[in-house]
């Protein structure tokens, strides 16, 4: 990893940094680990937030695969039930629960109807803050399916990013290498010169990579394995040592 760091850091001035939106610069409010806990409860199971963290690293995984498969958001309504059951299923079972399928459909429905929203992490204003002082381009790079316009006015990030591109503008969810692709037109830059930041391996790590742009692996829990491909970072703070 120290190689990979020092090969990393000789590598081209960068002059652009895209976010990923879930996980790296917001979470749900009330957090997952609570939701999923509350939902849980309801069936008579009980769950601890170390668990749900597992679960939701395995499921996120299974998620990025079926994306490049197959987009969630372009499939049928009973497939999609299918996959957010198999979803559920990974997130229990990280946290030691073994659950049918329908049980665990069951229990994704009572989450889904929690009411909830979007929360920046601590570490974000001051990075972009930073970033944007040093006068690079900032953009954001989502698979999520929401009007980018008045979510980012109500997170207060909008004053900070030049620009966003979502699965839904595109057609397609990262890790397919069209959505990078706009992002680069959008920031007039190269890859080489352009850095994503992301929690997600596949999603962010390696659909970046793909296409030429150095990625950084997010891991704000200390959960996930080293990428080998690129750095591993624990808060947003850090971007600022590879720009």
């Amino acid at each position: 990893m120290i190689r990979c760091e020092w090969l990393f850091r000789q590598l081209t001035m960068i002059d652009a940094v895209f976010f990923d939106l879930y996980g790296t610069l917001a979470r749900f409010h009330p957090p997952t680990e609570v939701l999923q806990a509350t939902a849980c409860r309801e069936f008579g199971m009980e769950v601890t937030p170390e668990g749900i963290i597992r679960g939701y690293a395995a499921a996120d995984d299974f998620m990025a695969r079926e994306n490049a498969r197959v987009p969630i958001f372009q499939r049928e309504e009973p497939e999609r039930k299918t996959f957010f059951a198999e979803y559920q299923r990974l997130i229990l079972r990280g946290a030691g629960v073994s659950a049918s399928t329908e049980l665990a459909r069951r229990v994704w429905e009572r989450v889904s109807q929690i009411p909830k929203d979007l929360a920046l992490f601590d570490d974000v204003l001051p990075a972009l803050e930073e970033l944007k002082r040093r006068r690079l381009v900032l953009g954001l790079i989502s698979n999520i399916n929401r009007n980018m316009e008045e979510l980012t006015r109500r997170l207060d990030i909008g004053r900070y990013l030049d620009f966003w591109v979502t699965s839904q503008e595109v057609g397609a969810n990262k890790p397919d290498p069209r959505i990078f692709e706009v992002a680069l037109r959008k920031a007039h830059t190269w890859p080489s010169r352009a850095l994503h930041v992301g929690d997600q391996y596949n999603s962010d790590v390696v659909g970046a990579y793909d296409v030429g742009i150095r990625p950084l692996l997010l891991d704000r829990e200390g959960i996930l394995p080293e990428p080998g491909i690129c750095p591993k970072i624990r808060g947003l703070g850090e971007v600022l040592q590879y720009v």
